[in-house]
């Protein structure tokens, strides 16, 4: 029985890395990547980044200038902590296309455009295959789902029998031997982070994600309620991506008084009357009514802070940091601080950054294992097991994390069917013809 669930476990850790490897080489690249966003992006902008140190900045002048020098309309601000770094401006244009300018925030001159997010954005929408549409995104969702299904039935796969070796490797390079135990070892190596990488992301998955978010604010396990119960629409919100993700996704505070709105130096002032200081992201409001929202740039989940600033007097109308979080909230944006490299700092980053480029060689010393394995012209799967009750009760808890994760449950219908037409296929090979 055993052996029979040992080989139920082999056949599909095969169809797992079958359909996801290249998915995971693509995520333990870019993922790699954006580990080191502020060393790139100083990299690549460092012409446009780079400015003589600014006294005091009235933001109001920037953003009139800014939008009269590029004939956009300045919906977000960031400001950083060093007053040696040039401030970037979110613009949309008078064709509806989004872009992104530094500004030396000493004469509001445009220093350089570039596409929302710079470099790093687009990493960032690689990443998740945002680029490609809801589509890619699924994608990488399902490719999350089986990362997990891989790491959980690769540690049972590996765990010591005989005289296999707990972690080592054997025999030469020409050998599948050699590659197996590669395999074997790297999985045992980075197994641990390559789960937590594939657990932490699934919440800004774009289908499983978004269905979490509503499920914790809807049990107030997120952020509180705006003040009074009621509020506007938050989703699709220009400042929504540089929210938390406890703060996505929700109801805004809205402003109840009609009048002249302040301007955005009024705002920062309010906001730094209760402690806000640089580095922050500032939306715009979008009309009247809407107020003022500054996010904090946290690198701890402990440092976030969300501030909404009334448009019309500067009142405070919510300011939620991360101890005011539910605990499904919390944890969560634990996990994402610490899924980018953030939370602990530098050795925080390394550790993440080993545990991509094991995920890069595991999925380079798969297929290479396989090769040596299979038959000239064959998928060559692991052999079925004889014993069906193993089979059984292996597909029991697969779609049970099927149920839990339904894009990658689809996936694993699918590679039963797969499965079904390869067996069937082979039956008609076997059957001798009729006399």
């Amino acid at each position: 029985m055993r052996a029979d669930l040992y080989r139920a476990v082999w056949r599909w850790h095969f169809y797992a890395g079958l359909l996801v490897v290249p998915f995971l080489a693509w995520l333990a690249i870019t993922g790699s990547l954006y580990l080191y966003k502020p060393e790139i992006e100083r990299s690549f902008y460092r012409p446009w980044m780079t400015v003589a140190p600014a006294g005091e900045t009235q933001a109001a002048s920037l953003i009139k200038q800014v939008a009269g020098e590029t004939g956009g309309t300045v919906t977000q601000i960031v400001k950083p902590a060093a007053r040696d770094e040039a401030w970037r401006m979110s613009l949309t244009m008078a064709d509806g296309s989004k872009r992104m300018a530094f500004v030396d925030p000493a004469n509001g001159h445009v220093l350089g455009v570039t596409r929302p997010g710079g470099i790093m954005g687009l990493v960032k929408d690689l990443h998740s295959l945002a680029i490609t549409g809801p589509i890619g995104n699924a994608l990488i969702e399902i490719a999350a789902g089986w990362a997990i299904i891989l790491v959980l039935s690769g540690i049972y796969l590996w765990w010591p029998r005989g005289a296999n070796p707990v972690i080592g490797v054997r025999g030469k390079p020409a050998q599948r031997m050699f590659w197996r135990d590669l395999h074997a070892s790297l999985g045992l190596v980075a197994g641990g982070v390559v789960l937590f990488l594939a657990v932490t992301g699934m919440p800004w998955s774009g289908i499983w994600g978004k269905t979490v978010q509503g499920w914790v604010t809807s049990h107030q396990l997120g952020r509180p309620k705006p003040p009074g119960g009621g509020g506007g629409e938050h989703a699709g919100h220009e400042g929504m991506a540089s929210m938390p993700w406890a703060m996505q996704r929700m109801t805004m505070p809205m402003d109840d008084k009609a009048g002249a709105m302040i301007d955005a130096d009024a705002a920062i002032r309010a906001a730094e009357t209760v402690g806000l200081s640089a580095p922050w992201t500032l939306t715009l409001p979008a009309s009247h009514g809407k107020p003022y929202l500054f996010s904090a740039t946290a690198r701890a989940a402990e440092e976030e802070r969300t501030l909404y600033v009334a448009s019309s007097d500067g009142r405070i109308l919510q300011d939620t940091g991360y101890a005011r979080y539910g605990d499904a909230a919390r944890w969560i944006d634990w996990g994402v601080q610490t899924h980018q490299g953030l939370e602990y700092g530098e050795p925080n980053r390394l550790v993440m950054l080993a545990g991509c480029a094991g995920l890069l060689l595991l999925t380079i010393s798969a297929p290479i294992m396989w090769w040596k394995r299979r038959p000239a012209g064959k998928i060559a799967a692991p052999p079925r097991p004889p014993s069906q009750p193993a089979t059984r009760g292996l597909l029991v808890i697969m779609l049970a994390g099927g149920a839990l994760f339904p894009l990658t449950g689809m996936t694993m219908v699918a590679a039963l069917l797969l499965d079904l037409v390869i067996r069937r296929r082979g039956n008609r090979v076997l059957t001798p013809a009729p006399a």
